[in-house]
């Protein structure tokens, strides 16, 4: 699943005409840097949830051809209650989910959770950059990685881990949330108290592409 149905309100008059998702960055709109991805790892089943301006996007992902839209145009549900959503479109316990906010180079992400995925042990395995190498990233770190591979959060101060948008995740764990809306955020708290929160690093480029200065960041370096 990829989630590009946020508002995309830090990018002002950018995303006056469209959504943030068809912002051209490098050449091409962001969500074909997320669509190139999943097709170049052969993810066969991609679902796109919408929300904001949400004929444009429909009408640029038909022109893909193969892709299932998650149509959240009467209510932006979060990525928690996003990815709820589009479980039955998915058709799967274990999902791929990404954002759509990213650019990268090197080996493709998708290909690299999958070989390092345990269903026996973990819940969720996301894929990490180091804060010293996320372009355009304006924060602090997300989280640390201990020796067996399992995340905890990183504290104030702490150079964390920065989280890249991708991951692995069981869908089951979801329906224990009450709410309809709600992040993701919430059910990574959940599988760390049970141990089942794991992370691996990314070794090639990574830009964070959330905010204008983040967009020209990457224009700069990608």
């Amino acid at each position: 699943m990829i989630f590009a149905a946020g508002l995309g309100t830090r990018f002002g008059d950018l995303v006056k005409d469209k959504p943030k998702p068809l912002i051209r960055v490098c050449g091409k709109p962001l969500i074909d840097h997320a669509l190139d991805i999943a097709e170049e790892a052969s993810v066969a089943r991609r679902v796109v949830n919408v929300h904001y301006k949400p004929n444009l996007m429909k009408d640029h992902l038909a022109k893909r051809g193969g892709i299932i839209v998650s149509d959240e145009s009467d209510r932006l549900l979060e990525t928690g209650g996003g990815l709820r959503k589009a479980v039955p479109l998915l058709g799967s316990e274990s999902v791929i989910t990404m954002n759509s906010d990213a650019v990268w180079r090197g080996e493709n992400p998708i290909t690299k959770l999958r070989q390092a995925w345990d269903p026996g042990r973990m819940e969720a395995l996301l894929l990490l950059v180091p804060l010293q190498s996320a372009i355009g990233h304006m924060g602090k770190g997300d989280f640390l990685l201990d020796k067996d591979g399992r995340l905890s959060r990183s504290a104030p101060g702490e150079d964390g881990l920065v989280y890249s948008g991708v991951q692995i995740i069981r869908t089951d764990s979801l329906d224990d949330v009450g709410e309809e809306a709600f992040s993701l955020n919430r059910v990574w708290n959940m599988m760390h108290r049970r141990g089942g929160l794991f992370g691996i690093e990314y070794e090639g480029r990574w830009a964070d592409v959330g905010t204008p200065q983040g967009l020209e960041c990457t224009e700069k370096s990608m």
